[in-house]
């Protein structure tokens, strides 16, 4: 006789599940995991909540994870309320000083502050910080050029955005090793004292190579890297290194999945064994892309 339990799925299937989880539990043990939080998962509270459980089951099993958050949506909140418009430029926000101070209050001061909370408050033991604390994330300001009309470039001055040039990744490594979870804000430090906002795919892509991260996971609003766009069954389960300038000349990669796979390439180079392109609406997605046989996103590998 075969018990049902809660949501109709029975016992046996409930074992079957931890079963199908253990070669990867039992892989990934020890092992360094970068999570990119962003998009409605930072949004939707149910959704917030499932991630956060996820990340503390990581912990648990003896998975080191490290939590990069953006926080967008937020910032712009915040600017509304203060009548301040955004501009972009291929992505970037272009960040005056005023701008700059609130993206550092929302991203440090509230979003990193709650991300803990929630965190510790669940059992986990993590720890907030920003790309400034321990020289984590030393940038200079981001130089863009853009083609006038006439063939000429054109120098695009976007504030203080900042592309970052080194990484120091001690106080992780410090963190980890006493069992916290770190959480880290995109910003970083300049030579002088400055503040600089990084883009949060980048910073954790950066921080993934500097810690040799066995994963790099992104979590984003889309399923994954779609060959069609209009049909959400089309998903690219594995994309190698090499595959990428094609699907880029195909149009297969456009709009935001251009900067996120440029991304996961730089991590791969700099000696990430994969990156994880997957979809924070779902919930427990991040269990369900590492610990299930056929995962739910896109993974990039060499």
């Amino acid at each position: 006789m075969v018990s049902i339990g809660r949501n109709g799925i029975s016992d046996l299937d409930r074992a079957n599940i931890l079963i199908e989880a253990l070669p990867y539990i039992q892989k990934f043990s020890g092992s360094v995991v970068v999570i990119k939080y962003g998009g409605h998962a930072m949004i939707d509270k149910e959704l917030k909540e499932k991630v956060m459980l996820d990340i503390i089951l990581l912990h648990t099993v003896g998975i080191r994870p490290v939590i990069v958050h953006g926080g967008g949506p937020e910032i712009n909140s915040m600017l509304k309320k203060v009548g301040k418009e955004s501009t972009f430029v291929q992505g970037l926000r272009v960040t005056d000083q005023e701008t700059m101070e609130i993206a550092t209050m929302v991203l440090v001061g509230k979003l990193n502050t709650e991300i803990v909370s929630i965190l510790n408050s669940l059992g986990g033991k993590a720890v907030g910080l920003s790309g400034q604390d321990g020289h984590l994330l030393i940038a200079d300001k981001k130089s863009l050029k853009l083609k006038n009309g006439d063939g000429s470039l054109q120098e695009i001055d976007l504030g203080y955005v900042g592309q970052v040039k080194k990484v120091c990744p001690g106080i992780l490594t410090t963190l980890l090793d006493q069992g916290y979870i770190p959480v880290i804000s995109p910003i970083a430090g300049g030579e002088n004292g400055e503040s600089y906002n990084v883009n949060a795919d980048t910073a954790a892509g950066i921080i993934a190579g500097a810690l040799k991260a066995n994963k790099l996971l992104l979590l984003t609003d889309v399923k994954g890297v779609l060959k069609d766009k209009s049909d959400p069954d089309s998903l690219i389960s594995v994309i190698t290194k090499e595959e990428v300038p094609n699907l880029l000349q195909q149009g297969i990669l456009q709009g935001g999945m251009i900067p996120k796979v440029e991304c996961a390439v730089n991590a791969l180079e700099s000696g990430v064994e994969s990156v994880h392109i997957v979809d924070g609406r779902q919930p427990h997605a991040i269990l369900l892309e590492l610990f299930t046989d056929g995962g739910i996103g896109t993974m990039i590998k060499n």
